[in-house]
């Protein structure tokens, strides 16, 4: 397989950084492109072109394909927090959906012929049943997953009409750090739990809210399913290669490990692995929660080489835990 350049956008961000890495590890040549609103430009690794600028600036796009010869892209850019895409509906519509036009027109135009994109369980909306299978009803309940959603309708549209496929990658719940610690969640107002959790508990924060104890769960908690994110990057490098090696298939594949875990069983992970009990503060429910989203993986699975080496909550809060102790001792230094 000839290895040509991927562009990451968002490749300064949480799961794009660590898609930088993996694709490296695996011998890809990669770009960056970030505008540095929530990424952080330290974690991309030396070596590595970097372009600050949005992917909307069709001009710098178009220049980065044309210069750094890219032959797909790892599409992370984006805005993320359910609750703020409930208050700024129109910004999450234009930095999702109107930008990933701008992406895709410039790639369709470029002749980049494979996107894989970062899409979100938030399509689902309040799911009919869990585990959740790719062809279950869509139905978002906020702003987020509906400019997500959307995106993934113009990419198989725009799919249909050009000489481009592309792979929809549903994430669930995203934690953890890369295990040697090259990058992990910086986060500039995080709303993710287990990165609220740890930042609790090496004093960040006084105490870890817990949104909502009254939902139809086994203890009346949300409950997620949580994907370490080495390995949510891991399937991202093997779908391109999917990808490559089939062009004329598309794929929309749900990410998670099939099991769900409540907020308070995550926090008693998290309070096992400090070894001290991290304070807890009961709030009520935000806007835009789902009650419960667990993914039927099994289609994942199936379709491509992937094998997770991460499954299990006590690694994921660990590595997160690490990375936030040495994000606090360079603070400190």
């Amino acid at each position: 397989m000839t290895k040509s350049p991927v562009l990451v956008t968002g490749g300064a961000g949480y799961i794009g950084s660590h898609a930088v890495l993996a694709l490296r590890d695996a011998g890809w040549p990669v770009a960056v492109i970030d505008d540095l609103s929530n990424g952080t430009r330290d974690v991309v690794p030396d070596g590595v072109p970097f372009f600050e600028g949005s992917i909307a600036d069709r001009a710098l796009v178009d220049r980065i394909f044309r210069d750094q010869r890219i032959g797909a892209i790892l599409h992370f850019a984006g805005s993320i927090v359910v609750p703020e895409s409930v208050d700024k509906p129109l910004e999450y519509y234009a930095n999702n959906t109107l930008a990933s036009h701008a992406l895709t027109s410039a790639a369709v135009a470029a002749e980049v012929r494979h996107i894989v994109f970062s899409s979100t369980a938030a399509v689902y909306g309040e799911p009919e049943r869990v585990p959740i299978e790719e062809d279950d009803p869509k139905q978002p309940i906020n702003p987020y997953g509906a400019s997500k959603l959307m995106t993934e309708r113009m990419l198989a549209d725009a799919a249909a009409a050009h000489p481009l496929n592309y792979a929809a990658l549903r994430y669930f719940n995203v934690a953890g750090a890369d295990p040697d610690m090259r990058a992990g969640q910086v986060g500039k107002g995080s709303t993710h739990l287990i990165k609220v959790a740890v930042e609790a508990a090496v004093g960040k924060r006084d105490h870890v809210a817990v949104f909502g104890t009254d939902y139809a769960t086994r203890d009346g908690t949300c409950v997620r399913d949580y994907v370490h994110v080495t390995d949510l990057a891991a399937a991202h490098v093997v779908a391109l290669e999917r990808l490559i090696e089939r062009p004329r298939e598309n794929l929309v594949l749900n990410c998670g490990y099939g099991t769900g875990l409540s907020v308070l069983e995550v926090l008693d992970n998290l309070d096992r692995v400090v070894g001290t009990p991290v304070p807890r503060r009961e709030m009520p429910r935000r806007p835009g929660d789902p009650p419960e989203l667990v993914a039927s993986n099994r289609a994942l699975v199936e379709t491509l080489d992937w094998n997770p080496g991460f499954a299990d909550i006590e690694t994921i809060v660990a590595h997160a835990l690490e990375w936030e102790r040495r994000l606090l001792g360079r603070s400190e230094g």
